[in-house]
């Protein structure tokens, strides 16, 4: 598209028909009401459509750079951990994920770890992002404790329009990507009622090889969807949004084993992951004139099936311990021997994972309209979430790696999830004078959680014995709060103050052997306290966003593992602080060019011991926390010139560096990540009526091998990793009608 693009910002035509140079703000509605981003009194990035445009973006990865302190750790497909501000750890979500106003869940799995399973959605048809750094507790409730991010898709309008985009592109090494969009967008009853239809297919080339089985370039991926949007406005004051998106992705695991060399996997088995969401929401906007009703319901579904090997850990059996082990006493030969037979009749082994995740909610609240006085937003909260999950083991086939059909299990164990929440949570500001603001707002919360397991195909090779359904239960209830005071020095210069606590669900373990005392865990806490300063320079042609924190996080959920290495749970361990401070930045010295910036540095730190016998890397008191660097930053430069009368041209470059972090607290299986720099650049024409565009681009300039998951273990291969896509080049194109 023709238009300039800024994370924050959009330019603003000159009077006089010459070149501006005056950056203008975009409209968001983090507070749910409409504000300009710089006179909104929190951190907050705005990434608009043209600059996702502009950066090629498809998914979270794309954007992420873009925004201080947000972090995706990406494990494989539908496999995320969206953190902010290095409030990353196991457990539920600490980063809230909205599209439109439907929040979106992540499956819990057999760890009760949803918040490292968010779904891969594409971003095409998207109107903005807007990430919201810190504790969003009061507005948007549980598992926003670290932020929230919320992806706004543009709405069905009274145009005939349409947009239709192909790419095609190459990875070293790997096998070729293609890529396809269309939007539709069609009035069916004049100034009452319209329609927008967004599809999109997109075929991912692998680049990772998997040497044990022979097979190059495994981990390829195809995904598509749909998605169907109606508007139906009876009245200027009413406005009903329906929305449904249906989405597939079909892949196979990124992962790959550094002992064996960049890119190179040694899984016995072929490690396929296949998901299906589909997302219902229905909106109801009704301006009252004194105030404004949102009322919102939605519904998700997502059934996925993933796979990990489970080959090299069995095959740790081959010892004559553990045939004496089995046995109750010392094995002869002959013992053995058979021991060992029965071992490796089960390898190659598959460990399926396979689940289905509901949930449904619903909010509805009531927004003043706007006042010299006091503005305010008071709504009610509802979410009934169930999930259920089968972790499974089958044989597969030595030579192919595919898993022997039908399924031959030989271990089953079944949990079901089910989360209930009630909240009731407002927010007011009282605008003190023409400059001073006083914003207070406040969150009750209700959830109950139960979880319910059965080990109906026991092992007791690996002491999975037979366990009968039982359930657990964990509820609490509590408030949310949050203080913010604004102060604008003039009209280019405001600061505020905030102080803010979030906190995450607690729950219920269901492992097999775990101690009593630990199959509960609470919820975790934290407070942010923060100070801030939006500004702008060189009349509008600069502005700068600065922003200082400190989070103090108790009770921390953090992964945990049976002593015989078969189990992980969530327990309760330690405290952290945060300390940290955050630049972002766009000047525009002349016509048609953007340079921005954005800058993150965190202190994350332990400030209590994390000492026990079944946390992962156990830490001490001033231990960094996990896979979190302690600085990043991005450097980016657009330029937009004139070709020809009908002709533009434009030019962008980004370099981004992410810091080396710490895969755990401590311990023997700790391993550093190194800190990568990458760069990528972008070129095209794009016609001036907007029409078409075309585009080349590369991806990972300098090719390096940027590690985004690093873990260690005792068995083989030792290590896996998941990273960034080798050196990509390619090439889109777009026609508007």
């Amino acid at each position: 598209m023709a238009a300039p693009a800024s994370p924050l910002l959009a330019q603003q035509a000159g009077a006089d028909g010459s070149a501006p140079v005056m950056l203008d703000s975009v409209k968001v509605t983090a507070s749910k009401r409409t504000t300009l981003v710089e006179k909104t009194p929190m951190a907050i990035s705005a990434i608009t459509a043209e600059q996702l445009d502009e950066l090629g973006a498809v998914d979270i990865k794309d954007y992420a750079a873009q925004v201080p302190g947000l972090r995706i750790q990406y494990n494989g497909p539908g496999a995320n951990r969206i953190s902010l501000r290095g409030v990353n750890s196991s457990g539920e979500a600490t980063v809230g994920v909205y599209y439109d106003e439907t929040p979106v869940a992540g499956s819990t799995g057999v760890s009760s770890d949803a918040g490292g399973r968010s779904p891969d959605l594409e971003l095409f048809d998207v109107d903005r992002i807007e990430v919201l750094r810190g504790p969003q507790g009061t507005l948007y409730g549980a598992s926003s404790m670290g932020g929230a991010i919320r992806i706004l898709y543009q709405k069905p309008t009274q145009e005939l329009e349409g947009r239709v985009e192909a790419g095609y592109e190459g990875t070293r090494g790997g096998d070729p990507s293609g890529s396809q969009n269309l939007m539709l967008n069609v009035p069916l009853a004049k100034d009452v009622l319209a329609a927008r239809l967004t599809a999109y297919n997109r075929e991912t080339g692998g680049y990772v090889d998997n040497t044990f089985l022979g097979i190059d370039d495994i981990n390829s991926a195809h995904a598509k969807g749909a998605r169907l949007q109606l508007r139906y406005t009876p009245t200027e004051d009413v406005t009903v949004d329906f929305s449904q998106s249906k989405g597939s992705t079909d892949a196979f695991s990124s992962t790959w084993h550094p002992s064996q060399g960049d890119y190179k996997q040694l899984s016995q088995v072929k490690l396929p992951y296949d998901d299906d969401t589909q997302m219902d929401s229905l909106t109801l906007d009704w301006d009252l004139g004194w105030a404004s009703l949102t009322a919102n319901t939605s519904y998700q579904r997502r059934a996925s099936t993933y796979i990990s090997d489970d080959s090299y850990y069995i095959q740790t059996y081959l010892t004559p311990t553990a045939c004496a082990n089995d046995l109750g006493a010392a094995c002869d030969a002959g013992q053995l021997q058979s021991w060992y037979d029965q071992v490796n009749s089960l390898v190659p082994a598959a460990l399926i994972h396979d689940g289905i995740t509901r949930d449904r909610t619903a909010e509805v609240r009531l927004t003043s309209a706007d006042s010299d006085f006091i503005d305010w937003t008071v709504g009610v909260f509802s979410q009934n979430r169930d999930n259920y999950v089968a972790s499974q083991d089958a044989p597969a086939d030595a030579a192919s790696g595919e898993i022997i059909t039908p399924w031959e299990l030989f271990y089953r164990r079944q949990i079901w999830d089910k989360l209930k929440q009630k909240a009731v949570f407002g927010e007011a500001t009282w605008h003190a004078t023409d400059r001073l603001n006083l914003t207070a707002g406040l969150r009750f919360y209700d959830y109950d959680k139960t979880v319910t397991g059965i080990t109906d195909i026991p092992w007791d090779m690996i002491g999975a014995t037979y366990k009968p359904l039982t359930s657990v239960d964990a509820s609490e209830r509590g408030w949310l709060r949050k203080f913010t005071v604004d102060y604008s020095v003039s009209d280019s210069v405001m600061l505020y103050a905030t102080a803010a606590d979030g906190f995450r669900p607690g729950g219920a373990n269901q492992v097999i052997g775990l101690d009593e005392a630990l199959t509960a865990y609470r919820s975790d806490k934290l407070w942010n306290y923060e100070i801030g300063a939006k500004s702008a320079w060189l009349d509008r042609s600069l502005l700068v966003n600065v922003a200082l924190y400190q989070i103090d996080w108790d009770d921390m959920q953090v992964s945990g593992r049976t002593l015989n290495g078969a189990f992980s749970f969530l327990s309760n361990a330690g405290a952290a602080r945060m300390r940290g401070a955050e630049l972002e930045a766009i000047w525009r010295p002349l016509a048609g060019l953007d340079l921005s910036a954005n800058f993150n540095y965190v202190d994350a730190k332990l400030t209590e011991d994390q000492v026990s016998d079944v946390i992962n890397g156990a830490g001490r008191a001033g231990d960094r926390v996990p896979n979190i660097p302690r600085s990043s930053g991005m450097l980016a430069a657009a330029y937009r010139f004139p070709i020809s009368a009908g002709l533009d041209g434009m030019v962008r470059v980004d370099g981004s560096y992410v810091g080396g972090s710490y895969s755990l607290f401590s311990g023997t299986y700790n391993v550093w990540k190194d800190s990568y720099t990458t760069v990528g650049l972008r070129a095209g024409v794009e016609s001036s009526d907007d029409r078409w565009a075309a585009y080349l681009y590369v991806q990972n300039l300098t090719d390096e091998v940027a590690l985004n998951q690093y873990t260690l273990s005792s068995t083989p291969p030792y290590g896996s990793a998941t990273s960034l896509r080798p050196r990509t080049v390619g090439m889109n194109v777009s026609f508007n009608f």
